[in-house]
């Protein structure tokens, strides 16, 4: 593609500072790099005519990890890298909150219900014995204690007959969350093109050159957000986890309000418009969803369909009106990976699907990485 003169001019030239990624991470970067440097010229180029990934396309949880995912963590963590995961998780919906506001993200908070499958009884017993302690071990996070058992009011079926309930854990708006941010970043006048593949880039003292499918620039530094497409452009250990996701039609009279889990966390469902919001599923094909392609299986959507009818709503007609998935970036460490990668090249992925809870403050620690 020949670009004109006047469209390198304006565009793509003189550049401070370009972001790879118009997801939550790219736009906090980008919103943070301005109020560093306000006379720096920020470029972000987004490879989808939205933002990709899982920015746009996840639950709208405002989780911190529920106490099966904590007890699991604490197996292969530290008690201290738990808190700091956890904390990590609350302070970037904090930040979340404070720059754009619970009205314009449709902030709520009902609570975060774990479930517990009647075949999951060993797990049940587990997690109750050990909430006193987990709640001593995180209460420096919360100030106060986080997690209680509670009674089934919603009617679930096929579950234990109690919740374990995170009191601090909310939702919101995925759409206006991340339009607010765009309209930030807009207000800022920093560019933001999308539909541009970025292909490869080379780095040196004085800046990096970069190759898109459609043209070539230079960059004084660069800064890659793509979290689970990240493989495609860095060497890092960092893989795609793709999640499948349904939404029924609006539902009269629904009366389920909350965020909810069950076994270990792999579905997930909530209440948005008068509707269920129901994705999960992604163990019961590992290796098929490490994958950076979006796409529903027959498989996965007919198990959610069934656990729909059966656990969520049992007696409640029900219509599902749409199916989608999203890109997630994984790997061994649940610890985002945020660094300088080599002259003038940095990186913030593997958000570990955490991406809502730490987007945020993964996106300002990236910016600040720069001097």
């Amino acid at each position: 593609m020949e670009l004109s003169y006047w469209e390198y001019k304006t565009w793509l030239s003189h550049i401070d500072f370009t972001i790879v990624g118009s997801g939550i991470v790219g736009l906090n970067c980008a919103l943070r790099l301005h109020e560093r440097f306000p006379k720096a010229k920020i470029l972000i180029l987004e490879k989808g005519f939205l933002p990709q990934g899982a920015s746009t396309k996840n639950a709208g949880f405002a989780c911190f990890g529920s106490i099966s995912e904590i007890l699991a963590d604490l197996g292969v963590h530290s008690e201290q890298e738990v808190i700091n995961l956890v904390g990590q998780r609350w302070k970037g919906i904090q930040l979340l909150r404070k720059n754009l506001g619970d009205q314009a993200i449709d902030f709520q908070v009902h609570g975060g219900h774990e479930l517990f499958l009647g075949s999951a009884q060993n797990l049940y017993h587990k997690c109750a014995e050990q909430l006193p302690e987990v709640n001593k071990l995180l209460k420096s996070v919360y100030g106060a204690d986080a997690f209680h058992l509670g009674p089934n009011v919603f009617g679930f079926n096929k579950v234990k007959e109690k919740y374990i309930t995170n009191t601090f854990e909310g939702q919101l708006d995925t759409g206006k969350m991340m339009n607010s941010l765009l309209q930030l970043v807009q207000r800022a006048g920093i560019v933001l093109i999308n539909s541009i593949t970025v292909e490869d880039f080379s780095a040196n003292e004085s800046g990096v050159h970069v190759k898109t499918d459609r043209f070539e620039f230079k960059t004084k530094k660069i800064f890659i957000a793509t979290n689970g497409f990240a493989g495609q452009l860095l060497n890092e250990e960092v893989k795609p986890s793709r999640a499948q996701v349904l939404i029924t039609e609006p539902i009269e009279n629904l009366h389920i309000k909350g965020t909810f889990h069950f076994d270990e966390g792999y579905y997930y469902f909530r209440n948005i418009d008068n509707r269920i919001l129901f994705g999960g599923g992604r163990n019961l094909d590992f290796k098929g969803e490490e994958t950076n392609q979006f796409g529903c299986t027959q498989t996965i959507q007919q198990h959610l369909d069934t656990l729909l009818k059966e656990v969520v709503l049992p007696h409640t007609p029900h219509t599902v009106a749409q199916r989608w998935s999203g890109i997630m970036g994984t790997g061994k460490q649940k610890k985002p990976i945020v660094k300088q990668i080599s002259d003038n090249v940095y990186c913030g992925v593997r958000l570990g699907g955490m991406g809502i809870a730490i987007g945020s403050n993964v996106g300002k620690e990236l910016a600040d990485l720069t001097e």
